[in-house]
């Protein structure tokens, strides 16, 4: 990890900068692929499945047969996990569920606003290095929540044409309706555009590879909406003299292990705590099965030293990390000054893991600086707002002439005369 000794706010922006890959020079593959899907549906999955996964399928469904064999096949403790963290995941999402306000804006004009379930989603599970059965909860239990009627599930099989015994379980304790063996840009375009197997979805979820966040973007171009831009994972730790640096290196280093180009960040008011965390990282990630992996990452990552706790949230406010966890005296207050993160993790005994699996929060987050502007996933991800409105006699006579003066003003005049029928239908 690379060690930054009070480095000026004019350099911040540079040194934060992250490892990033340019998508756009994917673009022309990836369009290729998804033209293809457009075009022949089942077959061309079917033939890129093939080509990228390196298995010829028959059926791209997963059958119920297949889904019991999984239950069966797992281990109950696991079993036993996987149910608890979809409840806990289950409680968090269910909390958000809030009815509208119904406003009286003016006498006798009334608004109101209803959430909508979005009907269709569609939830996209990398296969990679490990199965990702968590992703499975944290995108089926709220889209469940939220009144989706059809859940549709894609990931990559294995070479025997399987797909991991705890996805299928979490992905039916969650209430997914379908699941398909497929995986990549392919995935993506069959959930977009439809195919003989796989039906059309209106929003995809779900992290992934450069060229499953090239796909996203560009079917979202036109054809789908999709959940947020994606990138690599990322951590902040924002640490004090106090913080256990055994514990700051382990919060470090279970982001590194995520991938090459993921990110940990390490901001501290205190030299020692700098020096001591750095060599527990050396130490920890020795011991590590992803060792690989994580040193990896571990080029891409740096640690700051600040003058104080106040520069420290300026820092870290610029960063705007997908996670952050603040692991220092007076950590209520200093995250209450945090407004750029995607999930913040407060004290000394909240790691990070948590919220990745089991706390009940959503581990989908905004990464590479668009906590900024973006929320993580959320009950609300899954539903789309309608606004109403009614408005009677006498509302009409009171905000009519605001409307038709507006109007005129606007030189629209079709806009002012539905008004102005209406006030003289009234009056009559």
């Amino acid at each position: 990890m690379q060690l930054i000794k009070y480095a000026k706010k004019e350099e911040w922006a540079k040194l934060l900068e992250r490892p990033h890959f340019d998508t756009t020079q994917l673009f022309a593959t990836v369009r290729g692929i998804l033209d293809d899907i457009q075009k022949r549906g089942d077959e061309a999955v079917r033939e890129y499945e093939e080509k990228f996964d390196h298995v010829k399928l028959d059926n791209l469904q997963v059958t119920e047969a297949e889904i019991d064999a999984a239950e069966k096949e797992l281990d109950e403790a696991l079993k036993t996990a996987i149910v608890r963290a979809k409840n806990n995941i289950e409680k968090f999402h269910a909390a958000q569920d809030q009815p509208l306000p119904c406003v009286e804006t003016t006498q006798g004009v009334t608004c109101w606003q209803k959430a909508k379930a979005i009907e269709k989603v569609g939830l996209y599970i990398p296969g990679g290095t490990a199965p990702l059965f968590s992703t499975v909860l944290m995108l089926a239990v709220p889209a469940k929540i939220a009144g989706c009627k059809e859940i549709t599930l894609c990931t990559p099989p294995n070479r025997e044409g399987k797909v991991p015994a705890a996805v299928l379980f979490a992905a039916k304790a969650a209430g997914v309706s379908r699941i398909f063996k497929i995986g990549g840009v392919q995935a993506i375009g069959s959930m977009a555009y439809g195919t003989q197997s796989v039906p059309k979805c209106y929003k995809v979820f779900g992290p992934g590879n450069q060229y499953v966040t090239a796909a996203k973007q560009l079917v979202s171009l036109k054809d789908v909406a999709i959940d947020m831009p994606a990138g690599p994972s990322e951590v902040e730790v924002l640490a004090d003299e106090t913080a256990n640096p055994v514990l700051v290196a382990s919060d470090l280093l279970s982001q590194a292990e995520h991938g090459v180009d993921s990110q940990a960040i390490l901001v501290t008011t205190s030299e020692s705590q700098a020096e001591a965390c750095i060599k527990e990282v050396e130490r920890q990630v020795q011991l590590l099965p992803r060792k690989e992996i994580a040193e990896k990452s571990l080029a891409n990552s740096k640690v700051f030293v600040v003058k104080d706790m106040d520069e420290a949230i300026d820092l870290s406010n610029e960063y705007a990390p997908e996670h952050l966890i603040i692991s220092a005296q007076g950590y209520r207050a200093i995250a209450e000054q945090i407004n750029n993160a995607g999930s913040i993790f407060l004290g000394y005994w909240t790691s990070e893991s948590a919220g990745d699996y089991a706390s009940g929060t959503n581990h989908t987050l905004p990464t590479s600086g668009y906590a900024h502007a973006y929320s993580g996933v959320n009950l609300d991800s899954f539903r789309k707002k309608i606004t109403y409105q009614e408005i009677t006699e006498e509302g009409l006579r009171n905000i009519g002439p605001t409307i038709e003066i507006m109007a005129e003003n606007e030189q629209l005049f079709a806009h002012k005369n539905a008004v102005t029928l209406r006030l003289q239908a009234v009056d009559k």
